[in-house]
């Protein structure tokens, strides 16, 4: 399924520009610690800006998107780092390059976009098999405690540039039986120059996890559980811990 249009995609990095990617990637670089670097694979990399950095870190990093809208704009990113950044098409269900990488992630959520039980566990074994042994994959996730002590609520983010202006409003409804929230988002792009308003609609739906289950379904594909920890930190997730990553190793 095609979660993100082009409207969507163009505006992708000015709704996010107050994500801080380069502490991210300093993060994540700390929880691959002992791991052999070189290559890295980034499973739903959206418009590449992790990919991007990791590259400048001196890693070889391949990115997979299944929005070719968002690689349009990834690829802008190659320029002097060809040899080292690249981008394809491919769901991460259908992914199968025939090479392994010495980690993996899977970043912003991505793992939660796999709903089902089949897909989540199809995912997780395209992550270990595009792994060297010994490797890691890391991703981050809606921790279920969290989400259902601390109710999705309504969101309104508004923001700028020299040209247009945007409003996204996102309305979430919670779907307790089968783990997830189904996200209604309502953007509004208003050009400053000419005034004109476009709208785009956007349905997510994401899945949450639980401990338990995730557990199972890494032991059942052949990963060990190697840490878990509350987003951009070293403490272990709480009840109140919205993102969690977990590091995995095959």
């Amino acid at each position: 399924m095609k979660q993100f249009g082009d409207l969507y995609s163009h505006y992708y990095d000015l709704l996010y520009r107050d994500k801080d990617y380069k502490k991210e990637v300093q993060y994540l670089e700390q929880l691959i610690n002992n791991t052999p670097t070189g290559t890295m694979l980034d499973l739903g990399c959206g418009t590449g800006k992790h990919a991007e950095l990791f590259c400048d870190k001196g890693y070889t990093v391949h990115g997979i998107d299944l929005s070719k809208d968002m690689l349009k704009i990834a690829e802008t990113r190659r320029k002097e780092r060809a040899e080292y950044l690249s981008f394809s098409h491919s769901s991460i269900q259908e992914l199968n390059l025939g090479k392994k990488f010495n980690v993996v992630v899977s970043l912003f959520h991505v793992m939660c976009y796999q709903k089902t039980n089949k897909e989540l566990i199809q995912a997780l074994k395209v992550a270990r098999n595009h792994l060297h042994k010994g490797g890691i994959f890391i991703f981050d996730f809606w921790y279920g405690p969290a989400v259902l002590l601390d109710l999705p609520v309504v969101r309104v983010k508004r923001l700028e540039n020299e040209s247009v202006k945007v409003t996204r409003i996102a309305e979430p409804t919670l779907h307790v039986q089968e783990s997830t929230v189904s996200i209604n988002y309502n953007i509004f792009i208003e050009n400053k120059k000419t005034r004109e308003i476009v709208k785009k609609e956007e349905l997510h739906k994401v899945r949450y996890f639980f401990d338990i289950e995730l557990e199972d379904f890494c032991r059942q594909v052949g990963f060990e559980v190697e840490n878990k920890y509350t987003w951009m930190s070293k403490k272990e997730p709480e009840k109140d811990s919205w993102n969690v990553v977990w590091v995995l190793r095959k």
